[in-house]
């Protein structure tokens, strides 16, 4: 029996149960939700759901709240994600430099965030930004840097309950990001540093014709996770927010998530669901087909 035959029954075990798992975890759960989004489903009792072709898209097409929610998910990412890679990128080359000691320390401190449960910062954030002067941002504000007047409601108005969601969102992200671009760094070798300063470049133009370029591959991986990231959001605006004042703070998923899970409408729940997908897979398709081929070679 030829070599590489027998290296694969070794591994069919293996392969078939990850394909099982994938299988039921995932291809189904996505080909049920297409399914779902053609029905007035009835969760309970199936066999009563009414087939009504595309009128779940046809009514998401008309919906000005979901318009309302996609905008916020789009604002969630024009403003997560550069914010996220900025600081992420920032930290991760402070704590790179060779000065600086207790590196562990800062990479413990930094990444805490981020293996956080959303759970617990959520109510952190949602007490930091409570109304009146028992939050902390408007005792800071107010009381100790004495910036503004009064209190600022920040929850109960949308642009600045989305500015909460927001912060919490790049403050938990950074940590990922600052540990992903720490691992490309170290993958840099320092002779390239050392060739570039023999030659006189300094500061930002190593960075800008050295270090940027060659991390590339990671950027593109970590954009393509952080618009994932932003666009799947939904725990910190369904724990923060509850998508309020009045919905105006929803984004796609807590949409989705009320339709199905409070309004029991099924059907159009997948069919927003399916919408979302298709995003997703248009936008990080686009970024693998321009990243993709990026290579690193020494």
């Amino acid at each position: 029996m030829p070599k590489a035959i027998k290296q694969y029954i070794e591994v069919a075990p293996y392969l078939l149960l990850g394909l099982i798992c994938t299988s039921v975890f995932v291809f189904y759960p996505m080909i049920k939700g297409i399914y779902m989004s053609f029905f007035d489903y009835k969760v309970l009792q199936p066999k009563e759901s009414l087939f009504i072709g595309l009128d779940n898209y046809s009514k998401l097409l008309h919906d000005s709240k979901f318009y309302l929610s996609l905008r916020n998910t789009f604002l969630m990412v024009a403003v997560t994600v550069p914010g996220q890679w900025f600081f992420g990128i920032i930290v991760a080359m402070a704590i790179n430099l060779k000065f600086i000691r207790g590196k562990i320390f800062f990479r413990l401190v930094y990444y805490i965030p981020a293996i956080s449960s959303w759970i617990v910062v959520s109510y952190l954030f949602k007490y930091l930004f409570s109304d009146g002067s028992d939050g902390i941002i408007n005792y800071l504000l107010v009381d100790v840097l004495h910036l503004i007047a009064e209190p600022i409601a920040w929850l109960q108005n949308s642009w600045t309950a989305n500015i909460a969601i927001w912060t919490l969102s790049v403050w938990k992200g950074v940590g990922w990001v600052m540990v992903m671009y720490l691992a490309a760094l170290m993958s840099i070798p320092r002779s390239l540093y050392e060739a570039a300063e023999i030659d006189g470049a300094k500061g930002i133009r190593m960075f800008i014709h050295i270090t940027l370029p060659l991390m590339k591959p990671m950027t593109a991986f970590v954009l393509i996770n952080l618009i994932i990231g932003a666009f799947t959001a939904f725990l910190q605006v369904y724990f923060l927010t509850s998508g309020g004042p009045l919905g105006t703070t929803e984004v796609v998923n807590t949409y989705m998530f009320k339709h199905a899970f409070t309004f029991f409408h099924f059907g159009y729940g997948s069919a927003v669901s399916v919408v979302i997908a298709v995003i997703i897979f248009i936008l990080t398709f686009s970024q693998q087909r321009k990243f993709g081929k990026e290579r690193i070679e020494f």
